[in-house]
């Protein structure tokens, strides 16, 4: 099937050889790892075979540590006597310690593995850890012996299927709350779920949920692979939240980190036998110069097992329904694309692919959909590798969606380097366009990585230090007006051309004023803006609810209208009136990005005679708007000169309207 993604983009002909070559490593790879008749889901399993599990008269547990002297399991059960249990050396670096009676653990006790390597004692987590915690006082990481796995929750959510049509809402379980503290899965649960819902997401992407030592790396930087983060409540709750998300009809995809890990030995993996080359390359290959993080060495059969089964235990143990894959790019490329532009095919291919990344996340897209053929991955991807979501057996690595992270630079660069009177819609028409030749892409105009610190959302780019003084209802600035008018009008073009879904960061569809800092020591520990300001929004007297209320009502109209499949036709563009108007499944988009002339006759072509209602318009006042379009007015179109047919509408400067047929 190599021939398919070549007629996908005829441009790839020069490397179907290695295309090909990619396609014979995977089969090399399933044919050594999958005995005859075994699937994937069937060798995806090792979360039950490895870390502690009750059988019933009794526990066992197991640990891969081929290059360990000995190991021993301790905690509160043996008073941390560090060799008082010793593990038996199986075949193949597993080793197996049997404790006889159903009261030789307790649920919640305190665990450790212990490792002898050349005479040294070390203290460490099991891999396959299900629940970490960090003691308060001496601020040492250990495992619980944990019921997740065998714990039978009372799931509701039978038959629910996931979204094709996904408009993602981007969230951090802690940094939910207003209170400058670290929120829980619970209170998510209870007080964020109806918000997502009611503004009319139906994807929920949840980050740093697996257990980070670190709480400032925003989850990036994974210690325990099998755990959800300790720091918001237990594995229950956050199966609640997910049981509870599926009942309002929201798909739920986990933020997964496979592409490093952190570099700590005692609570992460490290190290963990001794020797720097367990789960990652040895020498300079193993780390992470740019993020300091220990790099995976997908070659390896048990490292590919311990990650597939990291993504079949999130699906089957917590019911995600797929994964966001984080730092796609820096698996891909043995540079990491550091400081690398991709500006031809060649930067794709070649000694700089780390071939055995490509091969993983390939297995990996085939085991979430072999799981369930509904889930949904999403390849966080800068470098734009071509084939990233066609199916692996026409020679692509088989996502479903890439991020378009070229979007929110291409923002960024006009709100900074570009007057307004000066951007032109033909070049933003183009980049929102862009895509690899069947392939689909998430669009968003910021994200998380926008509202870091250090950076700028759109809405404080737009009016900066003015948010703090004049986002009263009751205050007049010119400042503000301009930037709720191209807040609405930014994400409206982007939501509806530069994906097949979209995706919003929490708090940015209300134009959240401050940037996200989390709690360290530079800043004194402060929670004071790793939280965010609901308040903002229910305050009737200030515009963040207008705008909040726009993004709800522009959600709700792309996806009842199924406004994002298929290709986009413009129908006019007028540089020097900064007039833009397009055509997309079965709704007409028109835009004024004029700073100061409206149009008070403008022609917007329709595909034949009718009459033409507005479905959504951005001048409404319940949106920040003036009032200056009647919403309620009717628009039926007209033969012009030259036999095309066309509605006329009153568009006033800096504003869109989108209309349907009646």
């Amino acid at each position: 099937m190599l021939a398919r993604i070549l007629d996908y983009d005829p441009y790839l002909a020069p490397y179907a050889e290695e295309i090909s070559a990619r396609l014979q490593r995977l089969a090399d790879v399933k044919k050594r790892i999958l005995p005859e008749g075994i699937t994937l889901s069937d060798y995806a399993n090792g979360h039950e075979f490895f870390g502690i599990h009750c059988t019933g008269d009794g526990w066992v547990y197991r640990e891969w540590a081929p290059g360990a002297d000995a190991v021993y399991l301790t905690g509160d059960f043996c008073g941390w006597d560090m060799t008082a249990h010793p593990l038996t050396r199986k075949d193949n670096g597993v080793w197996e310690l049997r404790l006889p009676g159903a009261d030789a653990l307790r649920i919640g006790q305190k665990i450790q593995a212990i490792v002898r390597k050349d005479g040294a004692l070390l203290r460490r987590i099991p891999a396959y850890a299900t629940r970490v915690v960090q003691d308060p006082v001496t601020y040492i990481w250990c495992a619980e012996v944990d019921d997740t796995l065998a714990e039978d929750f009372p799931w509701t959510d039978g038959g629910f299927t996931p979204t094709r049509n996904p408009f993602i809402y981007e969230c951090h379980i802690g940094m939910a709350r207003e209170e400058g503290r670290i929120g829980t899965y619970a209170e998510f649960t209870r007080d964020m779920l109806p918000r997502i819902r009611d503004l009319g997401y139906n994807t929920l992407q949840i980050m740093a949920v697996m257990e980070h030592p670190y709480y400032a790396s925003f989850g990036y930087q994974v210690s325990n692979f099998f755990a959800a983060s300790s720091r918001y409540g237990d594995s229950r709750d956050l199966k609640s939240l997910i049981d509870t998300a599926h009942a309002y009809g929201i798909t739920v995809l986990l933020d997964v980190v496979h592409s490093h890990a952190v570099g700590n030995d005692g609570d992460g993996l490290n190290r963990f036998d001794g020797t720097p080359y367990q789960y990652f390359h040895e020498g300079p290959r193993g780390d992470h110069t740019a993020w300091g993080t220990k790099l995976f060495d997908y070659a390896k059969p048990e490292v590919l097992h311990f990650l597939l089964s990291n993504l079949k235990y999130w699906m089957e143990i917590f019911h995600f329904d797929g994964f966001r894959f984080d730092g796609v790019t820096s698996m891909l490329y043995l540079d990491h694309g550091l400081e690398r532009a991709f500006t031809g095919y060649g930067d794709y291919f070649g000694e700089n692919t780390d071939h055995d990344a490509i091969t993983y996340l390939t297995l990996a897209n085939e085991l979430i959909h072999e799981l369930c053929p509904a889930a949904v991955t999403v390849a966080e991807d800068m470098s734009g590798m071509p084939g990233m979501c066609i199916p692996a057996d026409e020679g692509g690595l088989g996502f479903d969606f890439r991020l378009s992270m070229g979007v929110p630079d291409l923002w960024i660069k006009m709100l900074e380097d570009i007057p307004e009177k000066d951007w032109s819609l033909g070049h933003l028409w183009f980049e929102l366009n862009q895509r690899r030749p069947g392939e689909k892409n998430i669009g968003y105009c910021e994200s998380h990585d926008q509202a870091l610190v250090g950076d700028k959302t759109i809405m404080f780019r737009l009016c900066d230090a003015e948010m703090y003084t004049a986002m009263s209802k009751f205050t007049q600035s010119m400042t503000i007006s301009r930037g709720i008018a191209l807040h609405k009008m930014i994400r409206l073009i982007t939501a509806s051309l530069s994906g097949e879904g979209y995706l919003n960061f929490m708090g940015n569809e209300f134009g959240h004023p401050e940037w996200i800092d989390f709690p360290r020591e530079g800043n004194g520990w402060s929670y004071h803006y790793c939280r965010r300001q609901w308040s903002l929004a229910a305050d009737t007297t200030l515009h963040y609810g207008e705008l909040a209320a726009f993004d709800g009502a522009m959600i709700r109209m792309l996806s009842d209208a199924h406004a994002l499949f298929g290709p986009a036709y413009c129908l006019a563009i007028h540089e020097q009136a900064k007039f833009i108007a397009y055509r997309r499944a079965g709704l007409t988009y028109a835009f004024n990005f004029h700073p100061e002339q409206s149009l008070p006759d403008c022609f917007i072509p329709t595909d034949g005679p009718g009459t033409w209602e507005i479905a959504l318009q951005s001048d409404d006042p319940a949106f920040g708007g003036w009032g200056n379009i009647d919403g309620n007015a009717l628009y039926t179109a007209k033969r012009v000169a030259g036999g095309a047919w066309g509605i006329r509408i009153y568009l006033p400067a800096r504003t869109a309207a989108v209309l349907r047929r009646r």
